[in-house]
């Protein structure tokens, strides 16, 4: 979505988290947390872990789930579906189905504050989503945050630890977690020129990411299994190379990919997905006309995915939440399942989103459809966005229990879970 929905919401978020009391589902807590430690009338302060803690409803006990690889606590929450829609026509499914998990990339300020400029993807919800059958999370970031002062710096390690916290109770709960540095192809406004610097900032990314640092086991076959258990783990992170490159020489948005691929690739991260975003706010219904030389990239590892993003309002910016009609979902994807299909490439929806009518609605799903009768090439679709400070009145926030996506389109984006 374009940057100025974010900067909106940001700013009257940055205001909201002075009240002496947060809201539901908000953050009261954690390392470093400056904001509010109390909530309104009905809901708990729950600790989470170390990082954070989270205004829940007071009648909700966290219970335990278990999974075939790990145990973990996850808080489970009730909606209502004031409409709904028809399920997905194909009977196939999509590899992947998940949400963006925002706010780690919001405001302004830069390095900015936790708590008042920004916060994080709480585990809470993206738990809620995972009971639910979503199994790909798409997490945000600013560069000038993870890496401050110049690209190619070492990563801030607190920031870098605070933003690992979702992505790792994501991959360790079986989903993917794709790490997304959400600039636009910037840094500082400013256009990212040097693909040296890039690269070695996607070196140092992907060296943080690559490998769990936490397996440990006194008994050697212990060790083994766990080993095993860690590369599972991390080949459930997934890089994506920025988001939405726009306004930028073609050649370069061309270059900035393959320098990330390089850089990840060269630190010894081999066995992950790299997805790989375009010029033109990267949307699918320019692709096979603005970024077909990006069909030249190299992975070594062939597990390249190109990541493109389509919202259905007039201008394709995600800025409206009125459909052009009930079928332009279909209509602004084909010509881009046809792109990847004519150079056997493989696609991933990285964000869309449509407004709380029936019109959006009939088109959100046959997008959707469209995709999972094409999923030779397509590999999933991944709704914008969650996140702990979207106003639940925002038309596509899908944060638990109350933003106007979740109640309109959570039951009907759990038929096309895989």
């Amino acid at each position: 979505m374009r940057s100025t929905s974010t900067f909106v919401a940001s700013a009257i978020l940055a205001v909201a988290s002075v009240q002496a009391q947060q809201t539901g589902y908000g953050q009261c807590g954690g390392e470093n947390w400056t904001g509010a430690t109390t909530c309104v009338s009905g809901w708990t302060c729950t600790y989470l872990n170390d990082w954070y803690s989270q205004c829940l409803p007071a009648s909700s006990t966290l219970t335990t789930t278990t999974s075939s690889k790990t145990s973990t606590t996850a808080t489970t929450t009730s909606k209502t579906t004031t409409s709904s829609t028809s399920s997905p026509t194909s009977t196939g499914k999509l590899k992947w189905f998940g949400v963006d998990e925002s706010c780690a990339e919001f405001g302004t300020a830069m390095p900015g504050t936790w708590g008042v400029d920004f916060t994080f993807a709480n585990t809470a919800t993206i738990g809620e989503f995972i009971s639910q059958g979503f199994n790909i999370f798409r997490i945000p970031f600013a560069m000038e945050r993870m890496v401050q002062g110049s690209i190619d710096a070492a990563l801030n390690t607190a920031y870098l630890t605070n933003y690992s916290v979702a992505v790792n109770y994501i991959t360790s709960n079986g989903a993917y977690a794709v790490i997304d540095p959400h600039n636009y192809g910037r840094y500082n406004g400013s256009i990212i020129t040097d693909t040296t610097a890039f690269q070695t900032f996607w070196s140092n990314l992907a060296t943080a990411f690559k490998s769990n640092s936490k397996v440990v086991s006194a008994s050697p076959l212990a060790f083994f299994f766990l080993q095993i258990l860690s590369v599972e783990i991390d080949n459930r992170k997934i890089f994506d190379t920025n988001n939405e490159y726009h306004d930028m020489d073609e050649t370069l948005v061309f270059n900035l990919n393959q320098a990330a691929i390089d850089g990840i690739r060269g630190a010894g991260a081999t066995t992950q997905y790299i997805f790989a975003e375009g010029n033109s706010w990267t949307g699918a219904w320019t692709w096979n006309t603005t970024n077909d030389s990006l069909k030249d990239l190299s992975d070594p590892e062939n597990l390249l995915v190109y990541e493109m993003h389509q919202y259905l309002d007039s201008d394709g910016s995600g800025t409206n939440s009125a459909c052009v009609s009930s079928t332009i979902g279909v209509e602004r994807v084909e010509g881009a399942t046809a792109w990847l299909q004519a150079n056997k490439k493989l696609g991933v929806l990285g964000e869309y989103a449509g407004g709380p009518n029936s019109v959006c609605q009939a088109a959100v799903t046959g997008m959707l459809d469209h995709l999972v009768a094409n999923n030779d090439v397509w590999l999933g679709a991944v709704w914008w966005a969650a996140g702990p400070w979207w106003p639940s009145s925002t038309w596509a926030s899908i944060e638990p229990p109350s933003g106007q996506a979740y109640v309109y389109y959570d039951e009907i984006l759990q038929a096309y879970t895989p």
